[in-house]
């Protein structure tokens, strides 16, 4: 799961070098594990609860939806961090904090209120504003408590931690949907996410003494916002964020479109049969016995738990866009490899590999900025992180969104190849458009694949290979978001040759 997580810090005034962290970085570590636990709870599942057309307490709405929910969502978190991280400094830490807390928590109580994707789409746009000023106030003050000798391991157990919110996010979520899911296991999944940003904000309240951020503090806010808009006009800057926009483009995809990818396509009746919980394992609509799929993608966060911390300390003195590159690459291959299978056993392996890139491109991928952050200006240039980030979601959900519904989701495929392929589409007229499938066939999206089993006469794994071996989905959809990270992987190179020629020049 990425985060974003720098990798320099402020020495503290100390005469001698503080080896021990001290309570506030390990309060700040849980409060940042409950607040991916909530999230991780529930982003999963959007994907599945917005858009996927098989779905008992879903909402059944189109892959466009989808994208355009991710792509304001993403939108949020470019713009607002900007502005946040210069608050933060400024009005300190612990008050954006508990803002944070208190509007995520009313994001998710907004999607438990209703069951529509009005509700889904304001509640997202809460938990985005709640996110924006959370992560540049606590990225923020856990800067100001590391040492320089403490700063790779400290983010080290920063980037472990909040996996660790992440992995029991993905596992607690089948606990509580049960299956088949409903609209009120899904309120009850909501609730749950609220209930852990609630008690942060308490804990915060509470326990949690404020870090001076060494800004000055009677600074006019509009002159804040100047500021922070200013100093982002540095053209070294400019082409790291669209780099890295790029290939978060790719990236991204692992968790937003592999939920709706795996239930359509990936067959883990083998594995299911080989778990050892039966919440790990779930009947489908189709009566195919699988694996749910935030089961199969928390491997990623079950390996970066495990390995981040080690990794991090083997690569402490990498330059951090060597270790990028490499990671970049690494994670462009499991992408591949993951969306290009119908076997759960090579989607694991491609997590797998993915899961290597991301520890490698994680913890080092702030270095670049943290260096150049003044005293200060911390939150602030630590917002500028989440620019990326944001900037892929969104560009890259915005068009997932419309392809895969074009060639990549079952039962559009499943409605295309009854018009296409069998008697049953005889004499009905369709344009061609797949926005007009269901109207021209006569049958709803939640219908079409069982209408195909009824028109072919085959069984579930039948139909659904018969689609995969006449359209090919792994092809037209993963492809193009693959060359895009390799054609990133190549920016990169050619970014740190140019940047360590003009470091030469400058000498």
């Amino acid at each position: 799961m990425m985060t974003t997580a720098p990798a320099a810090a402020e020495q503290p005034p100390a005469t001698e070098p503080r080896t021990r962290f001290p309570f506030r970085f390990w309060l700040l570590n849980t409060i940042e594990a409950g607040e991916r636990l909530a999230f991780y709870l529930v982003w999963p599942i959007l994907m599945i609860y917005i858009a996927q057309a098989d779905d008992p307490g879903g909402l059944h709405r189109s892959q466009d939806d989808k994208g355009t929910l991710i792509f304001w969502f993403s939108l949020v978190q470019i713009i607002l961090p900007i502005i946040s991280g210069g608050y933060a400094d400024r009005y300190g830490f612990k008050l954006s904090l508990i803002i944070s807390m208190l509007i995520s928590t009313s994001g998710y109580a907004v999607m438990a209120m209703e069951h529509s994707f009005r509700a889904a789409f304001w509640g997202m746009m809460l938990v985005g504003v709640g996110a924006a000023f959370f992560k540049p106030a606590i990225q923020g003050s856990l800067s100001h408590l590391l040492t320089r000798q403490q700063s790779s391991l400290g983010w080290g157990i920063f980037y472990w931690v909040v996996n660790i919110g992440a992995m029991v996010g993905h596992w607690l979520s089948p606990l509580v949907l049960l299956n088949p899911t409903t609209a009120n296991t899904y309120r009850n999944l909501f609730l749950i996410a609220a209930g852990c940003c609630l008690f942060n904000m308490i804990a915060l309240l509470l326990v949690f003494r404020d870090i001076p951020s060494g800004a000055a503090k009677d600074t006019h806010p509009l002159r804040v916002l100047w500021l922070t808009v200013k100093n982002i006009i540095d053209p070294r800057l400019l082409a790291w964020l669209l780099i890295m926009s790029c290939f978060w483009m790719m990236m991204y995809q692992l968790w937003d479109t592999q939920p709706n990818f795996i239930r359509d396509w990936i067959n883990s009746e083998s594995l299911a049969r080989a778990m050892p919980f039966d919440t790990w394992r779930e009947t489908g609509s189709d009566g195919l016995l699988r694996v749910p799929q935030q089961v199969l993608l928390s491997l990623n966060s079950m390996l970066i738990v495990a390995f981040v911390v080690p990794v991090s300390h083997l690569v402490r003195t990498m330059r951090s866009l060597t270790a990028m590159l490499g990671g970049m690459i690494v994670v462009t291959f499991g992408v591949l490899t993951a969306g290009t299978t119908q076997s759960a056993w090579v989607l694991l392996f491609g997590i797998t590999m993915f899961s290597l890139g991301e520890m490698l491109v994680g913890p080092k991928k702030s270095e670049y900025l943290a260096l150049i952050a003044p005293t200060g200006k911390k939150a602030l240039y630590l917002g500028y992180v989440v620019i990326p980030t944001g900037i892929g979601r969104g560009v890259g959900n915005k068009i997932s969104g419309w392809l895969y519904r074009e060639v990549g989701e079952k039962a559009n495929l499943s409605l295309r190849y009854l018009m296409e392929k069998t008697p049953f589409g005889q004499g009905k007229q369709w344009n061609g458009r797949t926005d007009s499938l269901e109207d021209a066939a006569g049958v709803t999206r939640t219908e079409a694949f069982t209408k195909l089993q009824e028109v072919t006469g085959l069984g579930a794994n039948e139909a659904t290979q018969l689609l995969w071996d006449t359209y090919h989905p792994q092809y037209w959809f993963w492809l193009p978001f693959v060359a895009v990270g390799v054609l990133a992987a190549i920016a990169l190179y050619i970014f740190g040759r140019m940047a360590r020629r003009w470091a030469d020049m400058n000498a």
